[in-house]
């Protein structure tokens, strides 16, 4: 079941991403991957910056978890996260639909480069990968995210 999650989440949040993003262990640049990803504080962090988030709810369980921000003129799919114990049950997919009913397009998300399975499964359900150039003006845009981190991003759109 989706659900909205709610700031008693936030330590569950922290869990499932820090899980999943072990994925990036040895693919994503040196430098930019640490054994917490994400810690409990940059996960408030990012929800009072407007990231609100939903997750996929199984057993009463969080499974998965996204996040949705609109910036400006896009909005934008943050936060994208499947505990590696569930991966390939659709879990990720049904929230993103869930997320792109809510959305006002365009819709950009944000991945590693070296991350292909993202960028398959972003592709998958719609989205096209932008141009270096754009790339770059979209991040410096609208992330507030380090300078080796735009380098190693790519940027996806949904018109």
């Amino acid at each position: 079941m989706i659900r909205s999650c709610v700031p008693q989440d936030n330590p569950e949040i922290f869990s499932i991403v820090n899980d999943a993003a072990t994925a990036y262990r040895g693919v994503i640049p040196a430098g930019c991957y640490q054994d917490v990803y994400m810690s409990l504080e940059e996960v408030v962090e990012q929800i009072a910056e407007g990231v609100k988030f939903w997750g996929w709810e199984e057993e009463g369980r969080l499974t998965a978890v996204m996040g949705i921000q609109p910036v400006r003129d896009v909005t934008l799919i943050r936060h994208a996260y499947v505990r590696t114990s569930e991966r390939r049950k659709g879990f990720g997919g049904l929230l993103l639909r869930h997320l792109l009913g809510m959305a006002r397009p365009p819709v950009l998300v944000g991945t590693w480069r070296a991350a292909d399975w993202a960028i398959r499964f972003y592709e998958k359900h719609g989205f096209c990968l932008v141009e270096e150039e754009e790339k770059n003006r979209l991040l410096h845009t609208y992330w507030n995210i380090p300078e080796r981190q735009v380098e190693t991003s790519a940027v996806l759109r949904l018109e």
